[in-house]
């Protein structure tokens, strides 16, 4: 069983995750963080975050921004990428996650969650039992408290890459166990 600061997959960007493989997957929801998971912290949606959200709505998808900054940050975002958003979300409670699916006419089955912050963002989807991506920050600028935390995310994230290697192996002796039968 996962652990709850685990994600389910870690990754450069939000903008490398194959979105087309996850909807064939029948994912149909997907809630994003926005500082420093879309854009550097408190910066407006670029071109590259506009188009990112044409196409995710061209895939199929809908989305919403769920966020702990007040409304003016979160609405500003939203103003050009035109999706759901929660604002003062009290991440990690999972009250938000859970608004954010009924928003989207989603379920925990059918909803993933993108965010770049363990104690937080990942933490508070896999309470709500929602598939969770993590992504490396875009921009080392962060308010400090964010900065204290992520001293602490640098060791979960070490067991990460341990049970990582650990179920790889695992898998890998299933699957070779699997074909000499």
């Amino acid at each position: 069983m996962k652990q709850n600061l685990y994600p389910d997959e870690y990754l450069d960007s939000t903008y490398e995750i194959d979105f087309e493989r996850l909807y064939a997957e029948g994912f149909r929801g997907v809630i994003f963080d926005i500082d420093n998971t879309l854009v550097p912290h408190g910066a407006p949606a670029d071109a590259r975050a506009i188009t990112f959200f044409r196409e995710l709505k061209h895939i199929g998808f809908d989305a919403t921004l769920l966020s702990n900054n007040k409304e003016p940050r979160v609405k500003m975002f939203n103003d050009d990428v035109h999706v759901h958003y929660i604002h003062k979300a009290g991440k990690p409670k999972r009250g938000g996650y859970r608004k954010a699916m009924e928003l989207m006419g989603t379920d925990k089955k059918s909803t993933l969650f993108v965010g770049d912050q363990i104690f937080t963002d990942i933490w508070g989807a896999n309470r709500a039992g929602i598939y969770t991506i993590l992504v490396k920050k875009i921009h080392p600028k962060e308010e400090i408290q964010i900065v204290l935390k992520r001293v602490l995310e640098f060791f979960i994230l070490l067991g990460y890459r341990l049970y990582c290697k650990i179920r790889h192996k695992e898998m890998r002796v299933h699957v070779k166990n699997k074909v000499e039968k």
